[in-house]
């Protein structure tokens, strides 16, 4: 019973390990990246060894590898964003008349907010643009919809940023 325990939760670590360190590396982060990566393998290769050493008696260490390798992914990708590595950048477009309570409202809570004249449907428009950290998403967010709850938001992750200002 404990190799059993022992497959799924090495397993369910080493996967959630290289999910973090595949977006650690995506976001420009080698040296973290490889880091951690020496530790999954290390996992890899013990885990393995456990499953195909026995694997013509025993094929139920095969399927316990085989859920802790799916949950990992999951598992992955919450503890990925909690983390919220790296930065984004918001981008909301907002009515000429939400403007100037929206900037001042998103400035007084540290962020630094950018404003871009546009054209929509039905008339002019502002492009919000805010570059922040990941954990700072949802707050900008929840800012941006108490001033226009109808906006289009969009969030997209930013690989590199030089200059500007970013809330601490």
């Amino acid at each position: 019973m404990w190799i059993y325990l022992f497959i799924f939760f090495a397993k369910l670590v080493e996967v959630s390990l290289a999910t973090i360190r595949n977006v650690l590396i995506n976001r420009g982060e080698k040296v973290k990246g490889a880091f951690i990566g020496f530790f999954e393998v290390m996992l890899w290769v013990i885990v393995v060894s456990q499953v195909l050493d026995t694997l013509r008696e025993n094929p139920w260490r095969l399927i316990v590898y085989c859920l802790a390798f799916a949950l990992g992914n999951y598992v992955g990708v919450i503890i990925e964003n909690k983390l919220a590595i790296g930065t984004a950048c918001v981008q909301a477009v907002v009515g000429e008349n939400q403007k100037l309570e929206l900037g001042d409202a998103l400035r007084e809570k540290g962020f630094g907010v950018t404003f871009i004249q546009g054209e929509g449907k039905n008339g002019p428009v502002d492009v919000v643009m805010i570059y922040l950290k990941r954990k700072c998403v949802d707050e900008a967010i929840t800012l941006i919809r108490q001033y226009s709850p109808d906006t289009l938001v969009t969030v997209n992750d930013v690989r590199q940023l030089r200059g500007g200002f970013i809330k601490k």
